[in-house]
């Protein structure tokens, strides 16, 4: 197979590779994407993206977790990808195909970007759940959480709404509920605490990549399940253990994400030992 040129990113510390397939070719399966994001004999990285040319987009965008498995979205990783393929090509807008749908991206000044993430699913089929419940009021068996909120943001959530989420093990607490009998899919685990109408306090358990410094689409699920409770207005600043996102879910029904986007390094590897 060769060297592989890839390219580091992170955002608020959610860090990503990216093989930019557009260029440089390369068949990505579990086995080689679980061992491309370990950190200890790997690049590392909590997600990997593959860029690859499409029609009616600028890339359409393949998203595997550290565990190896493929997924739908990605919210950081987006940001990270809409930054390169910007700089890439001079543009300050791109549209990235992924199958969550096509998500459109705009320099939002001062290193951000911000991103079309699309609409929340709220129906329980939806997220997707094992039955049909009610997602404003799930059960997950967990009384001193109280019920979660469930919806899709491309990708399975449910955020508990909690006084205090830095006194939670989010360590402990995260992988079980990950791996709920309701969750066919498994789910990403949120746990917010709001400290005022615009503002949200975050940490989430990742489904298959653990607890990462952010996530994305977990800022987006956080800020649409602490409206619909009725707790915040549309708009929210969300602080994340790596830093700050702001979140509007706007009247049309559409997430808007913004946040930073950094690189990291950029660097070869022999896939073929790892394959």
């Amino acid at each position: 197979m060769g060297e592989l040129p890839f390219l580091k990113m992170h955002g608020l510390g959610n860090d990503v590779v990216i093989v930019d397939a557009r260029v440089h070719d390369v068949a990505i399966g579990h086995r080689l994407a679980r061992a491309l994001t370990d950190r200890h004999r790997g690049i590392g990285c909590d997600h990997l993206l593959r860029l690859d040319p499409t029609e009616g987009a600028d890339a359409f965008m393949r998203i595997w977790n550290s565990d190896g498995n493929e997924v739908g979205a990605c919210g950081n990783g987006t940001r990270c990808a809409a930054r390169f393929l910007m700089d890439q090509s001079g543009a300050n807008a791109v549209a990235i195909r992924t199958n969550a749908g096509v998500l459109a991206c705009t320099d939002a000044g001062g290193g951000h970007v911000a991103v079309d993430m699309g609409w929340p699913r709220l129906g329980w089929q939806d997220v997707p759940l094992a039955r049909a419940v009610d997602t404003l009021a799930l059960d997950l068996g967990r009384p001193d959480l109280g019920p979660a909120v469930a919806h899709s943001m491309g990708n399975p959530h449910a955020v508990f709404l909690v006084p205090d989420v830095d006194a939670l093990d989010v360590a402990t607490i995260g992988p079980a509920l990950e791996n709920h009998a309701i969750f066919p899919e498994r789910a990403n685990i949120g746990f917010a605490t709001v400290r005022d109408r615009a503002h949200i306090r975050l940490r989430v358990w990742e489904r298959g990549a653990g607890l990462t410094q952010a996530c994305g689409t977990g800022a987006c699920a956080a800020l649409v399940a602490a409206h619909r409770r009725g707790l915040t207005g549309r708009h929210a600043r969300l602080t994340l253990d790596g830093g700050e996102l702001d979140i509007t879910w706007r009247d049309d029904d559409h997430v808007i994400m913004a946040g930073p986007a950094a690189y990291v390094f950029t660097g070869t590897i022999d896939p073929d030992p790892l394959a």
